[in-house]
C-alpha cells in the first residue's frame, strides 16, 4: 500500500486541462448565478458575522459592517461562502484520494520552514489587503473580469503577474 501511495503523491492534472475546466466553471457560474467566481466575499461575510457576534453594537453603528447586516438575511447566507466551503472540501478530498494529506511545510533547502511561513503570512496579508482595496480577489477581478472581456480584468491580471515578475528576483532564493 505504501508503494501505491507514494506513486500517487505527485500525480497532478495537466495544467492546460485544469485551466480549461476552470474556464468551463466560470461560464457555468455566470449561467447559474449571473456573476463570475470570487473568494474574497466569503471572507468578508465571515468577518462581518464574527464582528457582529462579538460586538453587535459596533457592527450596527459601523458604516462598513452595517451595510452587510441590513435585512433579515445573515451575511453567511451568501453563495460565495458555500463556494469557499466547497473549494476547501474539494481540496481535502483531492488530497485524501491522492494520498497527499500530511502536515508539512514545503520550502527551499536554502530557507527554514519558519521563514517560509512568515513570508506566506506576509504575502497572504498583502493579497487580502489588495483584495479589499480593489473590491475583489484575483479570481473575481482577473479571471471573471477577463472572461467578460472587461478592461479591469486585463489590468488586474497584468498587475498581478507583472508585480510578481518584478519582485521575483528579490525573493528567488526563497524558492530555488
Amino acid at each position: 500500500m505504501e508503494k501505491k501511495e507514494n506513486q500517487n503523491r505527485h500525480i497532478y492534472w495537466n495544467p492546460y486541462f485544469g485551466g480549461f475546466l476552470l474556464g468551463l466553471l466560470i461560464l457555468f457560474t455566470f449561467y447559474v448565478t449571473g456573476r463570475g467566481l470570487g473568494a474574497s466575499g466569503a471572507l468578508k461575510s465571515s468577518v462581518v458575522t464574527v464582528v457582529n457576534k462579538v460586538s453587535p453594537e459596533h457592527s450596527e453603528s459601523n458604516a462598513y459592517y452595517s451595510k452587510f447586516l441590513k435585512g433579515s438575511n445573515s451575511p453567511m447566507n451568501n453563495w460565495l461562502v458555500f463556494e469557499a466551503i466547497g473549494v476547501i472540501m474539494g481540496a481535502f478530498l483531492s488530497g485524501v484520494l491522492t494520498g497527499r494529506i500530511q502536515w508539512r511545510t514545503q520550502h527551499s533547502p536554502k530557507i527554514t520552514a519558519r521563514r517560509r511561513l512568515v513570508f506566506a503570512l506576509i504575502g497572504g496579508l498583502l493579497f487580502g489587503f489588495g483584495a479589499q482595496i480593489t473590491r475583489g480577489c484575483t479570481s473575481g477581478a482577473a479571471l471573471s473580469g477577463i472572461s467578460m472581456m472587461a478592461t479591469a480584468g486585463f489590468i488586474s491580471m497584468l498587475s498581478i503577474f507583472g508585480t510578481g515578475y518584478l519582485v521575483a528576483y528579490f525573493f528567488r532564493k526563497n524558492w530555488i
